[in-house]
């Protein structure tokens, strides 16, 4: 019995030159059978209506656990209502390596000016050579905390998420509320200038590399 081989350029040269099994490829159409099964809320038990094959033959297809022939394939497919390449259509994806932090699992880490009532919380690690980037959920929440000035290469974004804040940059100072944004050049003398309404909460990120014009 003919299996579907590995696919090199597209789903079509794979349907036309099936080879050998590929435990790769049989995981990667076993989730996606599931997943558009799970989407169209059928059970196993359906498909097996539909395609005649058994549910144990289906359950193994979908935890990779079985080649599927081309007849097979095509009946799966007629019976989700979708095309055999439909089921390839992100076979060449890139695999994903996404940060997930979970919420307050970010670090805690101390900066200048780090003091009582006022936390960061580093929401991403760099892995690579260079530094990119590094988002910050900071917390405020004493009244009386004087804040040095900073300054940094790159730029910085902050957005508001809580209470109320005079954040000042250079010269000029900001009256920043939830759903605020201010995005400024880190090298120019920068902090918190005034707590308004506490309990405080924003993101602040940091980019770095050149700091491009953000004047109006």
């Amino acid at each position: 019995m003919a299996r579907v081989g590995k696919v090199r350029s597209s789903a079509s040269s794979a349907l036309s030159s099936p080879s050998a099994g590929d435990p790769n490829l049989d995981r990667f159409l076993g989730l996606a059978i599931r997943r558009e099964r799970q989407r169209q809320q059928l059970t196993i038990a359906d498909i097996g209506e539909r395609t005649g094959l058994s549910r144990g033959m289906l359950s193994k297809i979908e935890n990779g656990q079985a080649s599927m022939s081309l007849d097979s394939l095509s009946r799966v497919a007629s019976a989700l209502g979708i095309s055999m390449a439909a089921l390839f259509r992100n076979l060449e994806s890139k695999e994903g390596g996404a940060q997930h932090i979970r919420a307050g699992a970010g670090m805690e880490v101390v900066r200048r000016g780090t003091r009582r009532g006022h936390t960061y919380h580093l929401l991403a690690y760099d892995r690579g050579p260079t530094k990119r980037f590094e988002p910050f959920l900071i917390s405020m929440d004493d009244q009386s905390e004087v804040f040095p000035v900073f300054e940094h290469p790159g730029t910085e974004y902050i957005y508001m998420l809580q209470g109320k804040l005079e954040y000042r940059h250079g010269k000029q100072t900001y009256l920043l509320e939830p759903g605020d944004s201010l995005t400024f050049d880190g090298a120019v003398p920068h902090g918190p200038e005034r707590l308004v309404k506490l309990p405080i909460r924003f993101l602040s990120i940091f980019i770095y590399g050149d700091a491009p014009d953000v004047s109006p």
